[in-house]
C-alpha cells in the first residue's frame, strides 16, 4: 500500500490531519462571523480543550495525528514553499499595488512560526504597524486600526473540506465561498514541499488554484470502497466539479464508479457528511429528514487509464428513492443498513444541526461523535456500533463534527 492511501470510510484509520483552533477564531466578531461562515462566536479556550480531547481520542484509537499548523511551519522552511505562500497571500488586486510589495517584504522577514500564524490567523492593521511604518497606501490608510489586512482562515478547523484523500491521490479543492478559497494554498504548499508528502508519489484529483467554478468540498466526498466514491452535490459542490474529479479518478484507474447524490441546497445540508456518514462496511447513519434524493452513477464509458481528456463518462440517473440501491450496487452489496433513530421532527432536526450524523469511523463499527447528540449516539450503540464520545459544546457551534475536523491521509481498505 502507498504511504498515502485512503481506501475506505471505515477501515482502520492510521493517519489524519487536524487543525487545533487558534488566533483565527479570535477574529470572529458579531460583525465578521457571517462573512467567515460561522453562526456563532466560539469560546476559543474551551474549543481548544475540546479539540485536544478529540486528538487524544484519535491517538487512543491508534491514529497518528498531524497538526496543520506544525506542517505549515515545517513547510515554510523550504524556500520555494515560502515564496509560494507569500505570492498567494499578498496580491496587489487585494492589497493594492502600493501596499502589496511592502506587506510581502514584512512577512518574508518573519520566522517560520510567526509567518504560519499570520497565514492562518490573519493580520490587522494595528499588528502590521507594530512591524513596520505605515506605507503610503490608500488601501491601508482607509483602514481602521483593527481592520484585517490579511483575512484569517477559521474554517481550517474543518480540515476535511479543502483537502480530501481518495484512494491513491488527493483533491486540493476549489472552495465555493470566498472566505475559504485561500485554504487551498496551505494544503497545496504542504503537499508539494513538506518532506512527509513531497517524497511520496500520489495522484491529484482537484486543483484548488485553477478549478474555479468546478467546486468540490471534502465534506461531500465519501470513499466508500470497492473502487467507488460517493459525492454529494450540495450548496458547496457542483455537478461540474463532480464530473471533473470522476474523469481524473477514472483516468488513473483509481476508481471505476462515482455515485452522485443531489442534495438540497441549504445551509443545514451544507455537505453530505452533515446528513449521512458510513459507520461500518454496509451501514450508514442518516438524517430522518433527508428524504428521497435523485442520484446519478458515473462510470467510464470505455474502461480506465489514459489521460482525463481521453476519458468519456457514462452517466445513469436513478429515480428518487433509489439512491440507496445505487450505493449498494457500487459496493457490490445486496442492500445497505440505514441507521436512523426514531424521534420527532424537532428532535431530529436539532440532532442533525448538532452533527449527529457526522460520525468519524476509526475502524469498522467504531466511531467518534460529539457528546451533544445523545439520541443518535444511543441508537448507534443499540445497533452494535462502538461510540467514542468527545465534547462538542464549543466545537459544535462551528457547525462541523468529528468527520469535518479530520483529513485522513492513511486508512485501510475493507473487503
Amino acid at each position: 500500500m502507498n504511504d498515502l492511501f485512503v481506501g475506505s470510510e471505515v477501515g482502520q484509520l492510521r493517519q489524519v490531519i487536524v487543525h487545533r483552533p487558534g488566533t483565527e477564531l479570535l477574529r470572529l466578531t458579531p460583525e465578521t462571523k457571517e462573512d467567515l461562515l460561522f453562526d456563532d462566536l466560539l469560546w476559543v479556550r474551551r474549543a481548544q480543550e475540546e479539540h485536544d480531547q478529540f486528538s487524544a481520542a484519535l491517538e487512543s484509537a491508534g491514529v497518528e495525528v498531524l497538526h496543520l499548523d506544525a506542517l505549515l511551519r515545517e513547510t515554510l522552511a523550504v524556500p520555494e514553499a515560502k515564496d509560494f505562500i507569500l505570492d498567494h497571500t499578498f496580491d496587489e488586486r487585494l492589497h493594492g499595488p502600493a501596499a502589496a510589495p511592502l506587506l510581502r517584504q514584512v512577512a518574508s522577514e518573519l520566522d517560520d512560526a510567526a509567518l504560519a500564524e499570520l497565514v492562518i490567523g490573519g493580520l490587522t492593521k494595528r499588528e502590521l504597524l507594530e512591524l513596520t511604518d505605515e506605507p503610503r497606501s490608500i488601501v491601508l490608510h482607509s483602514m481602521a486600526a483593527d481592520d484585517l489586512v490579511v483575512a484569517p482562515l477559521p474554517n481550517h478547523l474543518f480540515a476535511r473540506d479543502a483537502s480530501c484523500w481518495v484512494y491513491d491521490g488527493v483533491a486540493v479543492n476549489s472552495m465555493q465561498k470566498p472566505a475559504r478559497m485561500r485554504e487551498a494554498v496551505t494544503y497545496e504548499a504542504t503537499y508539494r514541499w513538506h518532506p512527509r508528502f513531497a517524497e511520496v508519489p500520489f495522484h491529484r484529483w482537484a486543483d484548488g488554484l485553477t478549478d474555479a467554478q468546478a467546486t468540490v468540498e471534502g465534506g461531500d466526498v465519501l470513499v466508500i470502497g470497492n473502487g467507488a466514491v460517493l459525492i454529494g452535490m450540495s450548496e458547496r459542490t457542483t455537478p461540474q466539479g463532480v464530473e471533473r474529479i470522476a474523469k481524473r479518478l477514472f483516468a488513473s484507474g483509481s476508481a471505476d464508479r462515482v455515485v452522485a447524490l443531489d442534495l438540497p441546497k441549504a445551509r443545514s445540508f451544507m455537505h453530505l457528511d452533515t446528513v449521512m456518514t458510513m459507520v461500518d462496511e454496509r451501514s450508514f447513519i442518516e438524517y430522518a429528514g433527508l428524504g428521497d434524493l435523485a442520484s446519478y452513477t458515473i462510470t467510464p464509458r470505455s474502461g480506465t487509464g489514459g489521460s482525463p481528456q481521453e476519458v468519456e463518462l457514462n452517466i445513469a440517473d436513478h429515480d428518487p428513492g433509489h439512491a440507496h440501491r445505487a450505493i449498494a450496487e457500487a459496493l457490490g452489496l445486496h442492500g445497505l443498513r440505514i441507521l436512523t433513530a426514531e424521534q420527532d421532527l424537532h428532535s431530529a432536526a436539532r440532532e442533525q444541526w448538532d452533527d449527529g450524523c457526522n460520525a468519524l469511523a476509526v475502524a469498522p463499527g467504531a466511531v467518534i461523535t460529539y457528546d451533544r447528540t445523545p439520541t443518535s449516539n444511543a441508537f448507534l450503540r443499540e445497533s452494535g456500533v462502538e461510540v467514542i464520545e468527545v465534547p462538542g459544546g464549543e466545537l459544535g457551534r462551528g457547525r462541523g463534527g468529528p468527520r469535518c475536523m479530520s483529513c485522513p491521509t492513511l486508512r485501510d481498505p475493507v473487503s
